[in-house]
């Protein structure tokens, strides 16, 4: 059999490139990024029309939230077919033209894959569920009887990470297993079947044209068989970060060498040392930072932060990744303009007071500050515009976090809503012909793309301006420098230099050769103000 055309010129790995590694790459929400058929959902046809404005960015690769065929009870994470595309979102043949059309300009697609769980609606599920108890159909997932004298109470004590049982019974007495919404069956990774699907659905994407893969809940696939009670503190955990986990990416990463494809992983460990496992050379390339996404604002946290990522990936010599915000949470002008400015999904409530003046300045710097580190920067969509978390009201979320929560969390809606690109359009120049699928609040119009890109002093001129001056940095590792109490200080390559001041009192700026780019106005007597961030040349 010959090779697949896109991997005769699929090169980025071949040839050891390695632009992954301090790449910059956008988190395209399809859903909320832009109408182009003004049915009030993005779709590929929105995404292709603003090819020309995501060039103009910088950035170096877009990561697609889930695009497949979805009932889209969770956003497009309950998959009922990998090999098609929505059609709230185009087919299969816009996608690859997406594909080709972005990296004609320069830029390459991440596409996304949930292996812990599939819709329910998948026609392996639905296989299942139309079979007996004990059927081959239902060795694909997580079935079992109850317990209790009629078996009435679950297999077990698992809660879902929505909220509630992580079983839910089906009309002949079996129960099924879910970690997520009970329209989200999880499958059984210890069946080959499962295994070797996952590998064929790699391979097709690959074969069209994709650079890489970010895998969704990625500690989470196997299982332990005997499916025991939860206990605190047990190890191994029953589901989480399983050592059985790694042959299973030892056998992705042979796929992806076979195209020069890249794998970032979605992996949420406290354990530095096993969470640097899934980094190995035969495992994955790279792994979100959520330690440092949801860090407080606050200069000795965000330092041990820093110092402790660079330290776990240091091992394996993997490189770090540097995330503000993400589909699943509180924009960063929001969260930095409250009282507590960490994240942690059990605080998320209603009405949480917010100074988003203060917000803004502080996500400004952290731009800066991010940008500035060594490795790859995740940029969501709207982070570029300096957005803030939205009101959804209650009648119109979607989110089942929210549902399964019985109402109180307000859900991760709010970071979901569609992006402004015309202030003086319909629906802030979204694209849409009605009112699209989530409400854009009042205001949103003060952030339109149009409005920002005739602002020197915008959100979107910032990012711009630090994309284009990042290379400055070059591969150099971070050198900490000498700083008062509350500043953040570092050099880089060449001299390259960040002060971030988080402390009450204005910082003096080292001497320097050249000012190459500041959050927000120095002082009257040019010092770097509190929330305020610098890039230096020495």
């Amino acid at each position: 059999m010959g090779q697949p055309s896109h991997a005769r010129n699929a090169p980025d790995g071949r040839r050891g490139d390695t632009w992954w590694r301090t790449a910059v790459i956008y988190q395209v929400y399809v859903r909320s990024f832009a109408d182009g058929d003004g049915d009030g959902t993005g779709d590929l046809a929105g995404v292709r029309s603003r090819l020309p404005y995501l060039a103009g960015l910088g950035v170096d690769a877009l990561w697609f939230n889930p695009w497949y065929l979805s009932p889209m009870k969770d956003g497009g994470y309950d998959v009922a077919d990998y090999r098609a595309i929505d059609p709230a979102f185009g087919t299969l043949t816009e996608a690859e033209k997406l594909i080709a059309e972005a990296r004609e300009l320069g830029i390459r697609t991440i596409v996304d894959i949930v292996p812990n769980h599939v819709s329910d609606q998948h026609p392996w599920f639905r296989a299942a569920r139309a079979a007996a108890p004990g059927a081959p159909e239902r060795e694909l997932f997580h079935f079992r009887p109850g317990r209790g004298r009629r078996g009435e109470l679950p297999p077990n004590d698992w809660t879902s990470q929505f909220g509630g049982p992580a079983w839910t019974r089906l009309p002949d007495g079996d129960w099924y297993l879910h970690l997520f919404a009970p329209e989200q069956p999880d499958l059984n990774w210890a069946h080959p079947a499962v295994r070797q699907e996952h590998e064929d659905i790699l391979r097709f994407w690959f074969e069209r044209g994709v650079a890489g893969v970010r895998i969704d809940s990625a500690a989470l696939l196997v299982k332990d068989p005997r499916l025991p009670d939860f206990t605190e503190g047990r190890d191994p955990h029953p589901y989480v970060d399983r050592d059985e986990l790694h042959e299973v990416y030892r056998s992705w990463r042979r796929v992806a060498d076979e195209y020069g494809g890249v794998f970032v992983g979605e992996v949420w460990l406290p354990d530095s040392e096993r969470f640097a496992r899934y980094l190995r050379p035969d495992e994955l390339h790279s792994a979100f930072n959520f330690a440092f996404m949801s860090c407080p604002w606050d200069a000795r946290r965000l330092r041990t932060a820093i110092d402790d990522t660079l330290a776990e990936h240091a091992p394996v010599g993997a490189p770090a990744t540097w995330v503000l915000c993400n589909h699943d949470i509180t924009r960063t002008v929001t969260r930095y303009g409250r009282e507590d400015t960490g994240f942690d999904f059990a605080a998320k409530a209603f009405g949480t007071p917010t100074d988003l003046a203060l917000g803004t300045r502080r996500a400004r710097a952290a731009a800066l500050l991010s940008l500035a580190l060594p490795g790859a920067v995740y940029l969501y969509q709207g982070e570029e515009l300096g957005l803030p978390e939205a009101g959804i009201p209650v009648d119109r979320i979607e989110d089942p976090m929210h549902f399964r929560s019985g109402g109180t969390d307000p859900g991760r809606d709010g970071c979901r809503v569609p992006l402004p690109w015309a202030a003086g359009a319909p629906y802030a120049g979204f694209g849409s012909l009605e009112e699209p699928w989530l409400p854009q609040p009042a205001g949103w119009t003060e952030y339109a793309v149009d409005r920002q890109e005739r602002d020197p002093g915008s959100m979107l001129a910032l990012y711009r301006e630090a994309i284009r001056l990042r290379p400055v940095f070059g591969d150099a590792p971070l050198t900490w420098l000498p700083a008062p109490e509350g500043v953040l200080a570092f050099a880089r390559a060449d001299g390259t230099r960040c002060l971030v001041n988080l402390s009450a009192v204005p910082a003096e700026l080292p001497g320097h050769t050249e000012l190459l780019l500041v959050s927000g106005p120095l002082d009257d007597r040019g010092r770097l103000p509190q929330d305020t961030a610098v890039w230096l040349r020495a």
